[in-house]
């Protein structure tokens, strides 16, 4: 796959790559490690985390993350991301999403093992739009690179209602994480907020509602073996009714995760943003001891600027248009 453009951001490195159908765009990135961003009980992070500042990455022995796109663009209209902005969704084939992988790779031949291969579906699209081709692609991976690397396939998805397919989709991700990955694979739902209203208008009525996403995962999701599925949202003023969410998705079977509402240019266009100094925990606190309160394990992430302007985070594209700051592009 050839590489049209490499731009080298502070913790790693953002490629736009010729794929099949047009351009792709993909990262590969270090990580901080757990103990400089996440805080979670539940995994014995406990201390409270001031400020999360850029700092040395762990070696990409120990972890390397590698974000790949499943769609040319994507039709879902968040009213928070860019990617939108590259076109409708068109889906990638499964050697367009091996071959981004590669790609990735390829900036770091000297790697020749990793203890965690984070692989993203995550950069653009909406993996259940193309979901027979994730899940070969996961299947593919799994057979390609587990001899050396540990391989941590990671789907993330809006659940949209004009997926006729979802619930097989769900079922065969989860049945291809207990199965095939021994519980190390992952399932990210994007929530973000429990009021109806607010989802509508951010997901531009493309989402289900909150009950009719409880009870699909409940009908087609195997109970999760390894780490739980997971409720994203990204803090940014919404509802969030701790009762009502654990009533529709059982605490025992889902970890919370806050983000920061990353600063992407439609977001800040938007007005849609996380108050207070998102580098901090304080913006999370209140929240975090809510869900904690009805039973939920709670994971909260926290971004360095550097990450965020960086345009690492969801709902960033260069395609779209827009660039990093400080880019260096080799």
């Amino acid at each position: 796959m050839k590489i049209l453009q490499n731009v080298k951001v502070p913790t790693g490195n953002i490629l736009v790559v010729e794929g099949q159908r047009g351009k792709l765009e993909c990262m590969s990135i270090g990580d901080y490690g757990k103990d400089v961003n996440l805080k979670c009980d539940a995994l014995g992070l406990t201390r409270d985390i001031e400020k999360v500042v850029h700092t040395e990455m762990l070696p990409l022995t120990k972890k390397w993350v590698i974000t790949i796109s499943s769609q040319y663009g994507c039709s879902m209209n968040c009213t928070f991301c860019d990617v939108p902005k590259v076109g409708i969704g068109l889906n990638a084939s499964v050697g367009d999403m091996i071959n981004q992988i590669l790609a990735g790779m390829s900036l770091h031949p000297e790697i020749i093992h990793s203890d965690r291969l984070n692989i993203h579906f995550a950069r653009m699209g909406e993996p259940s739009f193309n979901a027979d081709n994730v899940l070969n692609c996961a299947r593919v991976i799994k057979q390609m690179f587990d001899k050396n690397f540990k391989v941590h396939p990671v789907v993330s998805t809006m659940m949209p209602r004009a997926c006729r397919g979802l619930g097989e989709f769900i079922r065969d991700w989860t049945w291809l994480k207990t199965n095939i990955y021994d519980g190390n694979a992952g399932l990210q739902l994007s929530i973000n907020s429990t009021n109806e209203e607010e989802r509508r208008e951010m997901f531009s009525g493309n989402s289900l509602t909150l009950p009719d996403i409880g009870a699909l995962m409940k009908e087609y999701a195997k109970p999760p073996r390894g780490r739980k599925y997971t409720l994203n949202f990204a803090v940014a003023d919404y509802d969030v009714n701790a009762e009502l969410l654990a009533e529709l998705f059982d605490p025992e079977h889902f970890i919370v995760k806050l983000t920061p509402m990353h600063k992407t240019n439609t977001a800040i266009e938007n007005d849609i943003k996380t108050s207070g100094d998102y580098t901090t925990i304080t913006p999370y606190l209140e929240l975090e001891q809510s869900l904690k309160d009805v039973g939920f394990d709670v994971l909260v992430f926290i971004a360095s600027a550097e990450e965020d302007l960086g345009r690492i985070t969801c709902g960033n594209a260069l395609l779209s248009g827009t660039l990093p700051f400080d880019q260096e592009e080799e």
